[in-house]
């Protein structure tokens, strides 16, 4: 699309593609939320849209992403990725901020289906956001939270060079619980070997940003 060239973007690494979902992509995409995202005794999400049957988590999931491309604008946005394994659409991997041009931070949250969990995706769907919010769009801070029981999340900021950044309290299914925030700066982040941004510079202005600040080229940092 000419007026939207954010269905043109792509970053690899060397078993993944995430992408902005087409409608084929949202379908496959409802398909795993429906298929279970974590044991029924866990609830790693703020809002517990997971509560929902099957069938419900699909819709959901598909009208999240209808929600987002209607309410993106250059200083609020939410960029949503569809991870592609072995031609499998198997999870979603966000990253967003506001004012980013003033802020240059953004924060990432993301899901996995169940059944492709323990395999690094995770952790390499995280690296290629990283990526291209530090390499690609010159961001200084790199933020992320996870309920203190959930180890999993924890270990892939902790493996990616988060530090912790502080507790929160926050309401889950009418209980109190501990919330751990964490933050990556630019100058903690280490570039990967093998990631690559594709189609980014027409997308720049939707991101507010004219231009990356400090990079040398697209997608190098000095």
């Amino acid at each position: 699309m000419r007026h939207w060239p954010l269905f043109a973007l792509r970053l690899t690494t060397p078993r993944l593609e995430l992408r902005l979902p087409d409608l084929d992509d949202l379908d496959a995409l409802a398909d795993r939320a429906a298929e279970g995202v974590h044991d029924s005794d866990a609830m790693p999400f703020g809002v517990p849209w997971t509560d929902a049957p099957p069938h419900e988590r699909a819709r959901s999931t598909v009208q999240f992403h209808f929600r987002q491309w209607g309410a993106w604008s250059p200083g609020d946005w939410s960029c949503c990725f569809v991870t592609v394994w072995e031609g499998q659409v198997v999870g979603m991997q966000a990253m967003s901020a506001v004012d980013f041009a003033v802020t240059r931070e953004i924060s990432t949250g993301s899901w996995l289906g169940q059944r492709f969990q323990g395999r690094g995706i995770g952790t390499e769907m995280r690296a290629a956001v990283l990526h291209l919010a530090f390499a690609g769009l010159g961001a200084r801070y790199a933020r992320s939270s996870a309920f203190t029981d959930n180890p999993r999340s924890l270990a892939v900021s902790r493996k990616l060079g988060y530090r912790d950044d502080g507790l929160s309290v926050h309401t889950r299914r009418g209980e109190a619980v501990l919330q751990q925030r964490l933050r990556l700066s630019r100058e903690e982040w280490t570039a990967p070997g093998g990631f690559g941004i594709h189609g980014l510079e027409p997308c720049l202005p939707l991101f507010g940003i004219d231009a990356p600040d400090g990079l040398t080229g697209a997608g190098r940092v000095p």
